[in-house]
């Protein structure tokens, strides 16, 4: 594998990682804002869960591109 290729392969990695770490925030202010609107705790507990169900989506969405860029390179 070429210096270049190696290069080009970890900017690509990095952008998944970048992409990965701005869905973790984007999940954390979603949430948070879903507990300081929730009227019971009930609804607060639903934010909880589809803030923890959204950040695994982001994890495997990112695990599933640095796969996919790890077979076709």
């Amino acid at each position: 594998m070429s210096a270049m290729s190696r290069v080009k392969r970890n900017c690509l990695f990095f952008a998944a990682s970048l992409k990965e770490g701005f869905g973790f925030i984007k999940v954390f202010f979603t949430g948070l804002g879903k507990k300081v609107t929730a009227k019971n705790e009930k609804e607060a507990t639903e934010g909880d869960l589809q803030t923890a169900k959204m950040q695994v989506e982001a994890a495997d969405e990112a695990e599933e591109t640095k796969k996919r860029l790890d077979k076709s390179m």
